[in-house]
């Protein structure tokens, strides 16, 4: 510090004390910088400051910290933190002898304020205490250099010039601060509408105006056009015309429902996506009923795909942003008090079978929250319930039960339709459904429960927690086990490996694939085998390997069953792995992971099969759905086993043609194991014959009858399940047998003068019954349609 002594001795003593202030006032400033933060600031010197010349950073061999300011001053004391440096600066600048001294006390002290480099390592520092002022002229340590420096030293001067005021120039205070981040966190904020609210206290709701709804016998005009069990279209005779005045309402001529079915097909055709179809056919369905069911009934091969896997797995995917009317009832758990409310709140009276879905494990797209009630909509599941087997649309009922969602991208979606958090404790989702299935049995006491897309605990939870005191089935797991099974069945005929000399592989150990390993052991107790006998031909595989009793790992409950101990401490990490160990006859994939069936492990599969005798033939059932989570598709099955393979997917695949080694062409067909061969037989069957519970007999049942449904053309073609164009023809067996199942079983509760009619005249009685009670949507015939 230089210090300029008064020759005047009349001026000496006011001289003194300002310097005697603007000393306090600056050790005053170095005191406090460890509590105060002015890093607002930063300090522009001129270059005219400077009195020694400036080391050149990129010759240093000091290594400088990337976030350290670099000041026009000589050499450096050490490192100072960025809150001591702007307390220091701060005090400076505040110090009223600072604001207006002869400006060389005043560089002087901001010359030695400054010789202090600033680091964002607060632990990383040099006090003021632990250097002395001589040290301060006589360091030559470099100076470090950053992203905050102000000059570069190219513009420092080293001569000596009259100094100019320092001034403080504000810096964009936010460049460290990630302010994306800190956006996204107000967004989810606003997004959160219950955030600070009780969560467990739930009022019910107390609705004071009852609904009253037309009967269709007084609509008349508009409200029979806008109601779309009541509207026909163009197929309206003359006489309904004018009863209904209708008259110019539509135009001024009669079609089929057939022709209206040409019309729509030229239109779905037309659009480019999967997408855009269904939203075409959903609309359809909000106007059209009949039509809706007549186009899906005559075309169910090219609109299944569109209705159900894989565009459904689009849909619910997208479901908060397509979303334009309510398809369903949305029970929340906020509102838990009032389930029974909301079911009596269902326009149609009497629903005979719901499917209810918490959205938890949609397909192989995991938690998509209330998103997957795409899946149960009446374009969805309950569409096939009634388009495969006859049950009436308006007695279906999809339902979804929202308990928050896991999934990240829903609870970020400003459009997400359901509640925005994390899922209740699993404890607190069992207490809910609780309460909803026994408001289900109050309102809706004959209503068949078919649940769906629960995570893999849950629903064999929900599933043995029912099952003997309501009327339910779960579909991912009864009904997957059972189409694998009705598809196995005609695929062992048709292996050449005798029973004896099966073994199964899973990859797979969710409710889906546990559910289908479960349905074949009871095809194999049934053939002779015990229980334990018949479990030790099945090898789970989950993402860790062979799943074994000392694996190490905790086992779900539902993996135990089946979990192998019999490997010697063995443990098999892989799927080849278990492959080479295990030989197997048949491969069956439920693994929602597109690809897992990779070339090495086919060809491991035929090799095995192969080597058990000539003329055997393996078996492939890469079953997830959508054809995304495909775990093969079928060319490459054909490729990998020389067409050898016996093969079921869970979604479609097109034929594949080859050329023979005569050079000819062979065409092979897949085969499509998918659950529209049984829920909506077994559903039916279980409503017909009013069942008080669904028992695993008529499960079984469902499935032998699916494998005697093929004709002989699909035999002769390979085929181990009818042609989807048959799948309402197969229903109706599956429903047949399924009520006659009910009977041996005691649950069906049907008078006992029809079984003592069926049981006089067998099955065609019976079936004749069955196709009386169907849903069937009609139209005057084509031949009778004309120009009025």
């Amino acid at each position: 510090m230089i210090v300029l002594l008064p020759t005047n001795k009349t001026n000496a003593s006011p001289t003194l004390a300002l310097l005697l202030l603007f000393a306090c006032g600056t050790i005053l400033a170095i005191v406090l910088a460890a509590t105060l933060d002015l890093s607002q600031y930063s300090l522009y010197y001129p270059p005219l400051l400077e009195t020694s010349p400036r080391p050149n950073p990129s010759t240093s061999s000091a290594k400088i910290p990337a976030d350290s300011y670099i000041f026009p001053f000589p050499p450096t004391l050490g490192v100072m933190s960025r809150p001591k440096f702007s307390a220091l600066a701060n005090g400076l600048a505040n110090n009223p002898l600072a604001r207006h001294p002869p400006s060389l006390l005043r560089a002087s002290a901001l010359q030695m304020a400054s010789s202090y480099p600033i680091s964002p390592d607060t632990s990383d520092r040099v006090t003021p205490r632990s250097a002395s002022l001589s040290s301060i002229g006589s360091r030559n340590s470099a100076r470090s250099i950053s992203r905050f420096s102000i000059r570069s030293t190219s513009q420092t001067s080293t001569s000596r010039q009259s100094f100019s005021a320092p001034r403080l120039t504000k810096r964009n205070t936010m460049s460290a601060v990630d302010i994306s981040a800190i956006q996204e966190a107000m967004k989810l904020t606003s997004l959160d509408q219950h955030r600070g609210y009780s969560q467990d206290r739930f009022a019910e709701v107390k609705q004071t105006q009852p609904t009253e709804y037309m009967e269709e016998s007084a609509a008349a005009g508009y409200q029979i056009i806008r109601e779309p069990h009541w509207n026909k279209g163009l197929s309206f005779t003359p006489e309904e015309r004018v009863a209904k005045n209708l008259t110019g309402l539509i135009p001024h001529t009669m079609e089929s429902l057939e022709t209206q079915s040409i019309r729509a097909m030229k239109m779905i055709q037309s659009r480019q996506t999967g997408i855009d179809k269904y939203l075409y056919l959903s609309n359809l369905k909000a106007q059209n009923i009949d039509l809706f069911y007549r186009l899906l009934m005559n075309n169910i091969r090219e609109l299944m795909p569109l209705v159900y896997t894989p565009t459904i797995g689009d849909v619910c995917l997208q479901y908060s942003t397509l979303y334009t009317r309510p398809e369903a009832l949305y029970i929340s758990i906020k509102q838990r008090r009032s389930i029974k409310t909301m079911l009596r709140n269902w326009p149609c009276t009497n629903p005979e079978i719901c499917v209810v879905t918490d959205g938890s494990r949609i397909l192989g797209l995991g938690d998509l929250g209330v998103n997957g009630v795409g899946i149960s909509f009446q374009i969805g599941k309950l569409s096939l319930y009634t388009a495969a087997a006859g049950i009436s649309p308006d007695k279906t009922l999809p339902i979804v039960l929202d308990t928050g969602t896991d999934n990240e991208s829903n609870l970020k979606d400003p459009l997400y339709l359901g509640l925005r958090q994390k899922r209740v404790p699993k404890s607190v989702q069992q207490e809910f459904m609780d309460e909803f299935m026994d408001a289900v049995k109050e309102v809706y006491p004959n209503m068949v429960v078919q649940f769906e897309d629960f995570e893999s605990e849950k629903a064999f939870n929900y599933l043995d927690r029912y099952r003997n005191t309501h009327r339910c089935f779960n579909d991912d797991v009864q009904g997957t086990g059972a189409v694998v099974l009705g598809g196995y069945i005609g695929a062992v005929n048709l292996s050449g490996v005798p029973i004896d000399d099966q073994r199964l592989v899973f990859m797979g150990a969710g409710s889906a694939g546990v559910g289908v390993a479960k349905q074949l052991v009871e095809y194999y107790t049934k053939r002779g085998l015990s229980p334990s006998e018949a479990r030790d031909r099945f090898w789970l595989v989950d993402t860790k390997g062979l799943v074994t009793k000392d694996r190490g790992d905790h086992l779900a409950e539902h993996k135990q069953y089946f979990a192998r101990s019999d490997n010697h401490g063995q443990q098999f990490r892989t799927l080849e792995e278990v492959i080479e160990y295990v030989r197997p006859s048949a491969l069956v994939g439920l693994a929602a992971t597109f690809g897992i069936f990779t070339e090495s492990t086919i060809r491991a599969l035929k090799h095995s099969v192969d080597g058990g005798g000539p003329n055997r033939r393996p078996i492939l059932f890469p079953l997830s759905n959508p054809l995304t989570k495909a775990e093969c598709t079928f060319e490459q099955a054909i490729d990998w086993t020389d067409g050898s393979v016996i093969f079921a997917s869970g979604s479609p695949f097109p034929s594949c043609s080859v050329v023979g080694p005569s050079g000819n062409e062979i065409t092979y067909h897949p085969n499509q194991g998918n659950n529209v061969y049984i829920f909506p037989g077994l559903g039916l069957g279980a409503i017909l014959a009013k069942a008080t519970r669904i028992t695993d007999e008529m499960v079984y049942t469902s499935a032998s009858a699916l494998a005697n449904c093929l004709n002989a053309d699909e035999i002769a073609k390979g085929l181990i399940y009818p042609r989807i164009e048959r799948v309402r023809e197969a229903s109706v067996i599956i429903a047949r047998e399924v009520m006659k199942a009910a009977r041996r079983e005691g649950v069906s509760t049907l008078p006992e003068e029809l079984w003592n009619e069926w049981e006089e005249w067998g099955d065609v009685a019976l079936t004749s019954y069955i196709r009386q009670n169907v849903y069937e949507p009609k139209s005057f015939n084509d031949a009778n349609s004309s120009r009025l």
